[in-house]
């Protein structure tokens, strides 16, 4: 192993991120109550053009008025691209309190886009005397962000999350589908005459993972289009969760709860990972360094598993 230690990525509830567009207002006090670890008020894709000026306005209030509880209270500004994020950073930061505690920030494509947007809230913070720095999320969802996806993971000590952004991702791949997330009807192969399928979305999410776990920052898995299937929802959210990333979006409140149950350790999966910690600890005690679990080997590196299934729990249970 490197001499550089892995950081540790922010302690966090991250399950479920919610998203809800700031033009429509009546969503807010929902948002606030529902089951989600993270509420994301979005003033990109979800709002019109004509519509961002308002809801810029919707989300300022929103922050300062609703009680988000203990929620991680994040607003998804427009891309770089647009003429209106500069505006979305420089109100936010000046007219919403302390109460907001993150930028999500769309269609990253490198680590000079993070640094554009940090330069901007560093001086706004100073000017404004804002005491509760501003943390980022990032959204991979281009062939240059996964491209440079280390190199964004590096790029701020305000970042603490990235997603997979699949929609935009698969169009900036040129890929063949409409769908958003899940299995895609085309990508199969054959075997002694019956189809197998496979994850198209697979290599995309390890990448982000490595980024992710390499830098200290959490990685999360995006959206799942079709919220009318609680199944393929639950299967993609499950193949992310064996990957290493600790939540999922919900772009419809059905979907909270299946991510929930996914990426909460269940109670058999904290009794066994404390076990193996005892078992180990046992082990330890007599001068060894494995020791066999329910049939198995388990050694040091047993131990580092299971102590995230741990601590992920206890965090959980913390609220």
């Amino acid at each position: 192993m490197s001499f550089r230690i892995q950081p540790a990525a922010p302690a966090r509830p991250n399950r479920c991120q919610l998203f809800g567009p700031a033009s429509n207002t009546k969503l807010f006090e929902k948002m606030a109550a529902s089951a989600a670890d993270v509420i994301n008020i979005d003033l990109e894709d979800s709002v019109a053009p004509t519509d961002k000026d308002m809801a810029r306005a919707n989300a300022i209030k929103a922050i300062n008025e609703v009680d988000w509880n203990t929620k991680t209270l994040s607003v998804r500004i427009n891309g770089l691209d647009t003429p209106y994020w500069y505006r979305d950073v420089v109100d936010l930061l000046e007219q919403a309190g302390d109460r907001l505690d993150q930028i999500m920030i769309p269609k990253v494509g490198c680590a000079e886009d993070i640094y554009a947007v940090d330069a901007l809230v560093t001086a706004i913070e100073r000017a404004k005397g804002r005491k509760k720095p501003i943390a980022f999320e990032v959204i991979i969802e281009s062939a240059a962000g996964i491209a440079h996806v280390e190199a964004i993971a590096a790029a701020s000590p305000r970042l603490q999350a990235m997603s997979l952004g699949a929609a935009d991702f698969a169009a900036s791949m040129g890929m063949q589908t409409t769908g958003i997330g899940g299995t895609q009807e085309n990508y199969y192969m054959i075997h002694e005459g019956q189809k197998h399928w496979s994850d198209p979305w697979h290599w995309a999410q390890t990448a982000i993972v490595a980024a992710c776990r390499t830098h200290g920052v959490l990685p999360v898995d995006g959206p799942f289009g079709d919220f009318s299937d609680d199944e393929g929802f639950i299967a993609q959210a499950r193949r992310s969760a064996t990957l290493g990333m600790v939540g999922k979006w919900a772009i419809h409140p059905k979907q909270i709860a299946l991510a929930n149950q996914v990426f909460t350790p269940s109670d058999e999966a904290v009794t066994e990972a404390r076990e193996i910690l005892t078992a180990m600890e046992e082990a330890k005690a007599k001068g060894e360094g494995a020791t066999v679990y329910k049939g198995r080997l388990v050694d040091i590196a047993s131990i580092k598993q299971a102590e995230v299934i741990v601590k992920q729990a206890e965090m959980i249970a913390k609220g």
